[in-house]
C-alpha cells in the first residue's frame, strides 16, 4: 500500500522562518484546537500549556517556534494572515498576558511560563510538542504532535505509518520509488509531469490544479520581488545585513517596472554573461530566504529553510533560458519538483532535525534539478538522473544554524543548492542514461542511512559545527 502525497503537500504557502519549527508547530496548534472542538471542550478551558521537546526546544527561539504556537492557538492561518499583523498580535499576548483562544475565548496566557522548552527528545521524532488544556472542572486534555519537516504534522500513533497506512492511495499511478515512476512513464509514454498531473486530477479539478499551482508561483515571485527590494538588518540578533537588495541594484540598474511580472520582463532584457547569471540565480535565492528569515510569506519547497532553491531555478529558466515560457512551463516545473520531493519524503526525510541539511537543501536542489531538466527537454531517465546528481553532492550536509536562526549558513546554502541544481540538470542532459551508475532510489536510501548515522549535534540542534564555533557575541 502506497502513500499519496500531492504536489500541494510538498509546496505549501506559509510564514517563515522554518517549516518544521514554525509552520509545523503552528499547524499543530490548529489541530489541537480542532481536537478540543471535537471533544466539546474549547469553551471549558481556562489555561493552555505547551511543551516543546528536542530540536524544537534547542533551536525554537531562533526559529520563532514560540511565536508560531501562540499564533496557532490564536486561530490565525499562516497561509493568509497579513504578515504585517504578526508583531502586533504577539505584542498584545505578551503585554496583556492573555490569549484569544481560537480567536473566540480569552484566557490567561503567560508565554514565559506556558511555553516550556524541554531539551530531552521524545522517542518518535526530534521535533515533538505536547499541548495541555486545563479545564474548569480541574480535568486536563493533552495531545502530542510531531513536526516531521516541510510543515507536515503527525500524531504519535502514526509511527508505523509506512507499514500500516490508514488510507489506501487513490492515485491512478501510486508511487513510492523513482523506479516505479519511470515504469509508468515508459508504459504510458508520458513525461514525469504528465504522470503527476494525472495523479493530481484524481483529487482535484483541472481548474483547481491550475489556480493553486499559479498561486504557488505567484507567492514565489512576489517573495523574490519583496526580497530584492528590501534592505536593512534581519531580526534575531546576528545583525545579518540583507544582500539581495544591493546585488539586485547592481544587476538591474535603473530599469523601469511597477509589479513582479513587469520586473520579470525587465530582467529578461539584462546582460546574460556567465557571471551575471550566477549573480541573478544567487540574488533570487538570497531574496527568498531573507524574506523567510524575517517571518515573511514563502512557499515551503520542500521546507522553509530551503525555500529559495526552486524559485531561483524556475526564475532562471524564465528569465535566462526561455523568454517565451509561461504558465504551461511553470506548472510543468512545479509538478515534477513536487513529485521528486515526495519520493525523498517517503524514502528518507525532509526534516533537518532528522537528517541534517541534506534533507532540506539537498532535497530542494534535487527537486529543482529534475524539474529544470524536463523543461530543457530531458527524458524521464535524464530527469531522474538530474535529481540523483544533485542529491549525491549534498550527502552528509549538516545543519548547524548559528544562534538557532535560519540565517547562517542557511541563506547562502540556498544559492549553492540552486547553482548545483542547474549544473546537475546540464550534466544529466549531456549523459546517456544507459551509462548511469547510481539510480535515484539508491541515493534516497543512502541519504536515509547517512541521516541515521549522523551525530545529533549536526541535526538542527545548534550543538555542533558553526553553531558553537561562532556565537552571537562574535556577531
Amino acid at each position: 500500500m502506497k502513500e499519496c502525497i500531492s504536489v500541494f503537500d510538498m509546496l505549501k504557502i506559509g510564514v517563515g522562518p522554518s517549516s518544521s519549527h514554525t509552520l509545523g508547530p503552528w499547524r499543530a496548534a490548529e489541530r489541537f484546537l480542532a481536537e478540543l472542538r471535537d471533544e466539546n471542550l474549547l469553551h471549558k478551558i481556562n489555561r493552555v500549556k505547551v511543551d516543546l521537546y528536542g530540536s524544537l526546544s534547542l533551536t525554537g527561539k531562533g526559529h520563532a517556534t514560540d511565536l508560531a504556537v501562540m499564533l496557532g492557538l490564536s486561530g490565525q492561518d499562516p497561509e493568509y494572515i497579513p504578515v504585517e499583523n504578526i508583531a502586533g498580535i504577539i505584542k498584545i499576548i505578551e503585554d496583556k498576558n492573555e490569549i484569544r483562544l481560537a480567536n473566540e475565548f480569552t484566557i490567561p496566557f503567560y508565554f514565559l511560563q506556558d511555553i516550556a522548552f524541554n531539551k530531552e527528545f521524545l522517542p518518535f521524532h526530534a521535533n515533538g510538542l505536547t499541548f495541555t488544556a486545563y479545564l474548569a472542572d480541574e480535568k486536563e486534555y493533552s495531545s502530542t504532535f510531531y513536526s516531521i519537516g516541510g510543515g507536515f504534522v503527525v500524531k504519535e500513533e502514526r509511527e508505523n505509518a509506512k507499514k500500516n497506512l490508514e488510507i489506501e492511495c487513490s492515485f491512478p499511478f501510486p508511487i513510492d520509488k523513482a523506479a516505479e515512476l519511470l515504469t509508468y512513464c515508459k508504459t504510458e509514454n508520458k513525461k514525469i509531469s504528465e504522470i503527476v498531473y494525472q495523479n493530481e486530477k484524481s483529487m482535484r479539478s483541472e481548474e483547481v490544479i491550475h489556480h493553486e499551482l499559479m498561486r504557488i508561483w505567484s507567492t514565489m515571485l512576489e517573495c523574490m520581488y519583496i526580497g530584492c527590494h528590501s534592505e536593512g538588518i534581519l531580526p534575531g540578533g546576528l545583525n545579518v545585513r540583507r544582500r539581495a537588495f544591493d546585488m539586485h541594484q547592481n544587476l538591474i540598474g535603473l530599469s523601469n517596472y511597477d509589479s513582479p511580472q513587469s520586473w520579470l520582463e525587465q530582467i529578461r532584457l539584462t546582460e546574460v554573461k556567465f557571471r551575471q547569471i550566477l549573480k541573478w540565480v544567487s540574488c533570487f535565492a538570497l531574496a527568498v530566504n531573507e524574506v523567510n528569515a524575517a517571518l515573511g510569506r514563502i512557499v515551503t519547497a520542500p521546507t522553509n529553510g530551503s525555500a529559495g532553491v526552486i524559485p531561483a531555478v524556475l526564475m532562471y529558466y524564465l528569465v535566462i533560458e526561455n523568454h517565451q515560457a509561461g504558465e504551461k512551463e511553470i506548472k510543468q516545473f512545479l509538478l515534477v519538483a513536487g513529485e521528486i520531493g515526495s519520493i525523498f519524503k517517503k524514502g528518507s526525510t525532509i526534516s533537518a532535525a532528522m537528517g541534517g541539511c541534506q534533507a532540506e537543501i539537498g532535497v530542494s536542489s534535487s527537486m529543482a534539478a529534475a524539474a529544470l531538466c524536463e523543461l530543457m527537454g530531458g527524458t524521464p531517465e535524464q530527469v531522474l538522473m538530474a535529481a540523483e546528481i544533485a542529491m549525491e553532492h549534498h550527502l552528509g550536509l549538516t545543519c548547524d544554524p548559528i544562534g538557532g536562526l535560519v540565517q547562517i549558513p542557511c541563506i547562502e546554502r540556498n544559492t549553492m543548492g540552486a547553482i548545483k541544481a542547474i549544473n546537475a540538470a546540464e550534466l544529466a542532459l549531456e549523459t546517456d542514461p544507459k551509462n548511469a551508475k547510481v539510480p535515484l532510489d539508491k541515493v534516497v536510501d543512502t541519504m536515509w542511512q547517512t541521516a541515521k548515522d549522523m551525530n545529533n549535534k549536526y541535526k538542527e540542534t545548534s550543538e555542533g559545527g558553526l553553531a558553537i564555533a561562532v556565537n552571537l557575541a562574535d556577531c
